[in-house]
């Protein structure tokens, strides 16, 4: 160490390091984030700073520093310009030496309208932290102050931050951590403020649509009501629920005081898309609880730079999901009726995967990383979602204890036990401690429950469990149902294009691969539309001539028609339902 080195870090305790972040947009229908870092007090010879590659809540390594261009560092005092070298791929390493002053600035291309990502254009900026700043290893804890300047003055700055009442459009985060959790909306958007339960809420909404801010914000108070009386509370001091009006997006990421939505600008006037929508509300709110602070260990201090890897995803987004059905009905959104239609969607769209049959749910959430969110062709003949198996897995769980004690017990005791045991305190959960806690409730030994359905693939009983609720699985089909070909058609550019080819199918033993067009059956034209009324004139057993473009090679191919596959799953009511049965329902569904 040298001997200027040594005095710079011995004065560290009195000269407090300090980080200013300033984000411009000077031409936003450019894209670009204009992005200046000071650091002050700098007492080492080199300056790094690392960019994040993911942001919690996305479970995938989206590489951020790809975006960044323009990087410039310079002694603030002096302003020569210091000598800076990417080191890694999001690592950036400055030479400080004799520089206590450090300005940095950089450019970030923000065009993808995600809520994980940054977007900015001629109507608005929106940035995630994890997507725009750099942290300073070593300096995670250290707070961070942020100034925004818009484009235009008519541009108003939304976010939960802190903001010192004396600096315009300036905010502090306490830490990293903060900075990354809490986004923030530039432009002219639709601000609505509300209060619940005695604490104070807005809506904000950005794009033009058919959406009704007075209906979202009276059915948001009823799922904030409910949701909150399950927990025992709000944790919180404010709200905010931002929403982007998109033309086909859709996907919500939750935060510890606020969440990002983006949903369809002309979905909310039909009743089924709008129940849609309050579920998204509902899965996003709750993961304020759930996720955002009852976290698995592997997420209780993410590490920005590398996959956190955990096996209980299936309850942090899978039980959410089970609650984002319930919790409209309980808040009266929608009905009883409703409610098990959505299920049975669900339940529908499981037992069409074949891939149910092949990964694990546990390996599912730890191998969310590399495959949840890089689907390709193939993905459901491999893999199942975290989100829907563990879904109906707490589906599963919440009956059984339901069943046991009467409804006197149920899976918002293990929620509520997880939060007053890890979430308050924010201590990471191990799998097995999530276990005993369900079954702590459940008064029952779940090793076999836990081995089955979470760690290998035996089918999910739902029968067993629905019975004691005066229910049952029924199998849909139509009244002629088609002979199973095994692929999914789709139309693209006037070419009919096989998307899906389901694994040992008539069509995979065949040797019909995604990609190919789909040409004729029997010599004769064929569409997407029309491929199942064709498929009836056939029956299982028969041998058709399949005529298709593979890789631009004219092929006919021998294919041997299978039995039908059902339509669909609906949960019915049971013929002559017992007292009990119908008590334990009403009790469920009430």
């Amino acid at each position: 160490m040298t001997g200027t080195t040594a005095i710079r870090q011995s004065s560290l305790t009195t000269n407090q390091v300090e980080i200013f972040y300033q984000v411009a947009m000077s031409q936003p229908q450019s894209h670009l984030f204009e992005v200046t870092l000071k650091v002050n007090n700098w007492y080492k010879d080199e300056l790094d700073l690392k960019m994040p590659v993911w942001t919690p809540g996305s479970y995938l390594v989206r590489e951020y520093a790809k975006q960044v261009q323009d990087f410039i560092a310079e002694d603030s005092n002096s302003k020569k310009s210091l000598f800076s070298q990417k080191v890694a791929k999001n690592h950036w390493q400055i030479n400080t030496e004799n520089c206590s002053n450090i300005t940095v600035s950089y450019r970030v291309f923000a065009n993808e309208l995600t809520v994980r990502t940054n977007h900015l254009d001629a109507t608005h900026g929106y940035f995630n932290g994890a997507a725009l700043f750099f942290f300073i290893p070593g300096l995670e804890e250290q707070a961070v102050q942020v100034k925004i300047v818009p484009p235009q003055p008519d541009w108003q700055v939304i976010t939960t931050l802190d903001s010192p009442s004396e600096q315009e459009n300036t905010f502090i985060a306490k830490d990293f951590d903060t900075l990354v959790d809490t986004p923030i909306e530039i432009g002219i958007h639709q601000l609505y403020e509300f209060e619940v339960l005695g604490k104070p809420h807005q809506l904000a909404i950005w794009g033009k649509g058919n959406a009704n801010a007075q209906q979202i914000i009276a059915d948001t108070q009823k799922i904030i009501e409910v949701e909150a009386d399950l927990y025992g509370g709000l944790p919180y001091e404010k709200y905010l629920f931002l929403l982007h009006l998109s033309g086909s997006g859709y996907g919500g990421l939750e935060h510890k005081d606020s969440c990002s939505l983006n949903y369809p600008r002309f979905a909310f006037r039909n009743k089924d898309r709008y129940n849609r929508f309050m579920q998204l509300v509902a899965h996003e709110f709750f993961h304020l609880w759930n996720v955002k602070r009852i976290r698995p260990k592997a997420l209780e201090k993410f590490d920005y730079e590398r996959e956190n890897y955990t096996t209980s995803l299936w309850f942090s987004e899978g039980t959410t999901s089970y609650y984002d059905v319930l919790i409209p009905l309980r808040a009266k959104i929608y009905n009883q009726k409703t409610c098990l239609e959505n299920l049975s969607k669900d339940i529908t769209k499981y037992l069409n995967i074949p891939g149910r049959k092949i990964q694990p749910l546990g390996e599912s959430s730890f191998d969310a990383w590399i495959k949840l969110y890089r689907r390709d062709a193939h993905s459901d003949n491999n893999q199942i979602s975290y989100y829907l198996k563990g879904e109906l897995v707490s589906l599963l769980l919440d009956l059984l204890i339901r069943a046991k004690h009467n409804s006197q017990r149920s899976l918002d005791d293990v929620m509520h036990r997880m939060w007053l045991d890890f979430g308050k305190n924010e201590v990471g959960f191990a799998p097995e401690q999530l276990q005993a806690v369900i079954e702590s409730v459940a008064a029952e030994d779940l090793s076999e429950f836990f081995h089955k359905y979470i760690y290998t693939t035996a089918e999910l009983p739902f029968d067993e469990y629905l019975e004691p609720f005066g229910l049952k699985l029924k199998a849909t089909t139509e009244d002629k149902p088609a002979p199973h070909l095994g692929i999914k058609v789709q139309s693209e550019n006037n070419q009919e294009v096989v998307k899906f080819v389901e694994a040992n199918s008539p069509s995979a033993i065949a040797g019909i691969d995604p990609g190919d067009q789909l040409l004729a059956i029997e010599g004769f034209r064929v569409t997407s539309e029309s491929l199942s009324d064709r498929l009836k004139d056939y029956q299982v057993g028969d041998t058709i001539q399949v005529t298709v473009f593979h890789q631009d090679e004219l092929k006919t191919l021998p294919v041997q028609l299978a039995k039908p596959q059902p339509s669909g799953y609906e949960i019915v009511l049971i013929e002559n339902a017992s007292s009990v049965q119908q008590q334990n329902l009403s009790a469920w569904l009430s």
